[in-house]
């Protein structure tokens, strides 16, 4: 008997484990992970700081690894004095083995994969997702195809091809990616290993809370602010912080927000409650990370940051070039666009007195700046 079911999050229809699930099959909802044995379930793995967390895996010693996590945290001091804030602390996931955050998720999708003999996936990506994913595929010897915009980041694009991966290379919008992408899997009878909908994937984005809560000695920061594209990152945190409260292992859970560039806000809009939001046509940001029109799990990321107390803010393009010049300059640090906008998203959190100057908070910088389109 598996010590897992995948449970709908809008009907809570209960379905077997299986990486072929990505919705419920009675209302279409996306599904995650629930673990229906005990809290003692034996069902965990140790992670590079010496924490343990419950997966989803049935064989959790097995699991795949690049030696993705452990990322470290630092104070930004140039940053607290331009926005005369006291305690700005930024987590650099661009450390991570492909160069984002996206190998936290992908170790365990790709875990399950192996577990369930699966032999070929295919994900759609505009980059760090799929470079991800090909990593994990070439150490494993899974068979990897990658669709992806044909205005994806040429760096991108030539770190999945150097991995090994098949890429498929797509006219038209990123939603008409997911399309040929879908059709393919379909008509081929391979694996959908999407970092979108996949709830195993989730499980493994879990780490960063974990890390998150040891790193800061179990006293977290008042503020976490994550780019929000499709929301994989802040929904494993939230769940695995949740895991943490549960355990009595913290005590509190800081308020979450979410930053989107202002060309692309359907998370705002759904946490503002306005179903009127239409899309302009033929849209176009720097931050090409969270560059989605129709997040599937938008409901889910809205609820997290109401339950948290959190704010959603949206940010120029502009203010993005702005703040990626500012951190490499300033900081030392070379982000992409998309981890740019945490930044100027705490300017206008600071500016509009939803944070404090007292408060602490945290920021994760998810993408390296050579992964993307240069703006000097």
């Amino acid at each position: 008997m598996s010590h897992i079911k995948l449970k709908c999050n809008d009907c809570f229809y209960s379905h077997d484990s299986n990486m072929s699930i990505l919705n419920c099959k009675s209302c279409g909802g996306t599904v995650d992970v629930e673990y229906v044995e005990s809290k003692d379930v034996q069902n965990k793995i140790v992670l590079n700081n010496g924490m343990e967390m419950i997966v989803p895996l049935k064989y959790p010693e097995k699991f795949v690894s690049l030696g993705e996590g452990n990322t470290p945290i630092i104070r930004l001091p140039n940053v607290e004095k331009q926005l005369n804030l006291d305690k700005i602390f930024g987590k650099l996931e661009f450390m991570n083995p492909t160069g984002s955050f996206k190998d936290r998720g992908t170790f365990m999708m790709i875990s399950m994969a192996i577990e369930e003999k699966i032999s070929s996936v295919v994900e759609d990506s505009s980059g760090n997702a799929g470079a991800s994913l090909s990593a994990y595929c070439a150490k494993t010897g899974l068979e990897a195809h990658i669709f992806a915009p044909e205005s994806a980041p040429v760096s991108k694009l030539g770190q999945i091809k150097t991995y090994g991966a098949k890429v498929h290379l797509i006219k038209g919008s990123r939603d008409e990616v997911t399309k040929k992408a879908k059709r393919f899997y379909q008509e081929n009878n391979y694996t959908y290993a999407s970092h979108v909908l996949s709830p195993y994937y989730v499980e493994g984005t879990k780490t960063f809370a974990y890390e998150i809560a040891k790193q800061f000695a179990f006293d977290l920061p008042e503020n976490i602010i994550f780019p929000v594209g499709n929301g994989s990152l802040i929904i494993g945190c939230w769940k695995g912080l949740n895991e943490l409260l549960e355990q009595n292992i913290i005590d509190k859970i800081p308020r979450l927000h979410c930053v989107q560039a202002e060309q692309f806000i359907p998370v705002i809009q759904e946490i503002n409650g306005d179903s009127d939001y239409r899309m302009n046509d033929n849209p176009f940001s720097v931050a090409g990370g969270i560059s989605v029109s129709f997040p599937a799990r938008k409901k889910e990321v809205a609820k997290i940051i109401n339950d948290s107390f959190g704010i959603g803010v949206s940010v120029t393009d502009e203010e993005i070039i702005e703040w990626q010049k500012f951190l490499a300059r300033k900081e030392g640090v070379f982000c992409e666009p998309t981890s740019a906008t945490v930044f100027a998203a705490l300017k206008k959190l600071f500016d509009s007195n939803a944070i404090s100057k007292k408060d602490s908070v945290l920021l994760p910088i998810t993408g390296f700046g050579l992964k993307d389109k240069l703006f000097v």
